[in-house]
């Protein structure tokens, strides 16, 4: 795979994923129980946003680089602060190691995991592309809680679910080169996941180029056999080109009680901080609520030409 996220961690789509995943995180310690993480496709954990790769795009600065000064300029605010939720979430960025000086370093989701986690949660973590899972060792050697497995992420879940813990959260956040072919890997590795282990939370992220790509995959959420779905979304350019990224989300299966209210004004804010041009979009609402009847099935999809 080609694919390396050094070129866009940080940008608008982390910001919305890492911002969802702290969410899910505080809910989780919301029970003194302790919990699992499981991350599919976990990265290299960390990455220097004066890198090469990162400053060959810089599109950090137009997403985490964005909330750093929120209260100036033309995407400032309204009142001058951030909701608590993305507050927190960025004064965990700015307090780590080598932040000193400004946000120099962007962790990724294994990092911010393992810095929100408590002693007694763990956190197994899936990164197939050898160098990438070397890193992903080297920066949490000392971290007895993570656990760092070179594999597939989606074959790993079979070994994995359910964890010791019985409670926890399964982050999908693949590449996407495989393109639409991506969300049905999703589809099955969700419906086994589910097999195993029916009361875990799952969290995909997923692109937005064109709506189209896309739809197939939200309906089948619709029918997955998850009690509930939570759908987050931030639009920063219209759903229609194939040629950039758009746009992302977050399906989250089984969604803790009352994320949607969490999550509500931190998208309202990110729509506005973040907006490139025009006015940005958000949407939260439920694909599939608890006690509610589905939506009618989609028809099966053809597989030959017309």
């Amino acid at each position: 795979m080609n694919y390396r996220h050094a070129y866009h961690a940080g940008n608008f789509a982390d910001v919305l994923k890492h911002v969802v995943l702290a969410a899910l995180i505080d809910a989780l310690k919301a029970k003194p129980t302790p919990f699992a993480v499981i991350d599919t496709h976990a990265g290299s954990g960390c990455y220097a946003l004066e890198g090469k790769e990162a400053e060959k795009t810089g599109e950090w600065r137009e997403g985490v680089g964005r909330l750093l000064f929120p209260d100036v300029g033309p995407h400032a605010s309204s009142g001058g602060t951030l909701p608590p939720l993305l507050r927190h979430w960025l004064d965990g960025l700015l307090s780590l190691p080598g932040n000193e000086q400004g946000l120099k370093l962007y962790p990724g989701s294994p990092l911010q995991a393992a810095r929100a986690m408590r002693a007694n949660d763990s956190a197994q973590l899936c990164e197939l592309q050898p160098e990438e899972a070397t890193r992903l060792r080297e920066l949490l050697h000392s971290d007895k809680r993570m656990h760092v497995h070179q594999r597939d992420g989606y074959e790993a879940l079979k070994a994995l679910l359910p964890p010791k813990e019985k409670r926890g959260l399964v982050l999908i956040d693949p590449p996407y080169e495989a393109q639409e072919a991506e969300y049905r890997l999703i589809e099955q590795a969700i419906k086994g996941a589910l097999v195993r282990w029916p009361t875990g939370v799952y969290a995909v992220w997923y692109p937005i180029k064109q709506r189209s790509q896309v739809q197939p995959f939200l309906r089948w959420l619709g029918h997955c056999g998850a009690r509930r779905v939570l759908r987050a979304e931030l639009l920063v350019h219209p759903d229609d080109s194939p040629l950039r990224l758009n746009g992302s989300g977050m399906a989250i299966l089984n969604a803790p009680w009352k994320l949607d209210e969490t999550l509500r004004e931190p998208l309202r804010a990110l729509s506005r901080l973040l907006a490139q041009g025009r006015p940005a979009e958000w949407r939260l609402d439920w694909l599939l609520e608890e006690g509610a009847a589905p939506p009618p099935s989609p028809l099966p999809r053809s597989h030959g030409r017309r």
